[in-house]
């Protein structure tokens, strides 16, 4: 059954005084108050906290938000940032059973979705990632859901799951069902945005390129630690992050006389198989294991970051390490691209062990000053284009557009 937890008694926070995104809000005829579930399914990286960091500001300009998301996924970890989370959550946290893949279970939380929906009134039902996005868009509402906007905000996923595979033909064959049930797409980068186009194709009803965005402080530099590692890795342990190439790169160049050390952070499906890899390519010396845990305090350990991913949307690992200034290798995949933007240059091909190994040499052996100084050029042209302030304006501002329009379907449909 369906449990709502961390559900609290009181009314949303009000907005503060010269918080940005209500101030925008409210100048832009954005500055309705919503009641807003936001729909997911595992509480863990970079999709959870654009939730997080999306609840908070909502909250804070007026909003009632709740969530709906995995009961089974996160650990103590998750449990702690729901902790935190629940003074911003007016409509609480509902945790349900949900399967990564498609499963018969998905009737069960489609039915838990449409429920905790019309308990609690909303009128925004926003799903995230293709699990989120499947029980946001399709949970029936009857006539309750006359006034509801169905938002979605892809995070990769189906869209980069195996291309040209009839497996992947099937998720974008039911994407191209759901967008008629979608009030707006809110792609987090051009990239997603032109996956949608090409593979589930037709013209969404509304669309926004919401680019995610992170905080000030996060701009500060972590400074490094005295005993660096060369190399540091965060985030999930999975093949498709691009991980057996990282351990063949660094076999690579510790096989040349380079005695590089990697640290890895994280947690995933393919830890020990990744161990093993290690293993066998011995490296077992050269890479130490961590779980996941805060990425600041981390990436002062290390030298270099290490983004090796084979497929991404707009990763937020990528936005928190240039943020800080620290020295970056990473993938010409997904929205990555973007983010470095003038000096996407410098990125690597994905899968390619040989310019991987390469691209961690010229980064090691540069200037200390000229590899600083390029880390910090590509911290500062974050500044702008990357606010969370600015994220979180621009999601309103995308909901008061599908409200505007659905009026006019309605005004429509009955004076036919």
């Amino acid at each position: 059954m369906a449990a709502p937890i961390a559900a609290p008694l009181t009314a949303p926070p009000q907005s503060r005084a010269g918080n940005p995104v209500a101030d925008l809000s409210s100048r832009t005829g954005a500055g309705e108050r919503h009641r807003i579930l936001h729909v997911f399914r595992a509480p863990v990286g970079g999709l959870f906290r654009h939730v997080v960091d999306l609840t908070r500001l909502q909250a804070e300009a007026g909003h009632a938000v709740g969530l709906v998301c995995d009961a089974s996924t996160g650990g103590e970890r998750a449990e702690r940032a729901l902790a935190e989370l629940s003074p911003h959550l007016a409509l609480g946290v509902t945790r349900i059973p949900m399967h990564r893949n498609p499963h018969v279970s998905d009737l069960a939380a489609l039915r838990a979705v449409r429920a905790r929906a019309l308990a609690v009134g909303v009128d925004v039902l926003h799903g995230h990632g293709a699990k989120g996005g499947v029980f946001a868009r399709l949970a029936p509402l009857g006539r309750a859901g006359r006034g509801v906007i169905r938002a979605y905000t892809p995070h990769g996923g189906s869209y980069n799951y195996r291309p040209g595979t009839p497996l992947h033909r099937v998720y974008m064959a039911a994407e191209r069902v759901m967008a008629q049930a979608t009030d707006l797409f809110l792609f987090e980068s051009e990239y997603v945005a032109s996956r949608h186009a090409a593979y589930a194709g037709g013209s969404p009803r509304l669309e926004r390129i919401v680019h995610n965005g992170i905080a000030e402080v996060e701009f500060a530099p972590v400074g490094t630690s005295a005993d660096p590692f060369d190399l540091v890795y965060v985030g999930e342990l999975r093949e498709a992050k691009g991980l057996p190439v990282l351990l063949r790169a660094l076999a690579k160049v510790r096989n040349r006389g380079r005695k590089l050390r990697l640290l890895m952070v994280g947690s995933g499906p393919d830890t020990e198989s990744l161990a093993a890899m290690a293993e066998n390519l011995g490296l077992r010396d050269a890479i130490a294991f961590e779980p996941p845990q805060a990425i600041r305090p981390v990436l002062g350990r290390g030298r270099v970051m290490v983004v090796p991913s084979l497929a991404e949307s707009l990763p937020y690992v990528v936005l928190e390490a240039a943020a800080a200034a620290q020295p970056l290798v990473a993938t010409n995949v997904g929205g990555i691209p973007e983010i470095f933007g003038a000096l996407s240059g410098d990125l690597v091909p994905p899968g390619d062990d040989e310019a991987l190994s390469a691209a961690i040499i010229r980064i090691l052996d540069e200037a200390p000053a000229t590899r600083d100084g390029r880390a910090r050029a590509l911290s500062d042209s974050l500044r702008t284009r990357f606010s969370m302030n600015r994220m979180a304006t621009d999601v309103l501002c995308g909901y008061a557009a599908a409200f505007r329009a659905k009026r006019v379907r309605t005004a429509s449909a009955a004076a036919a």
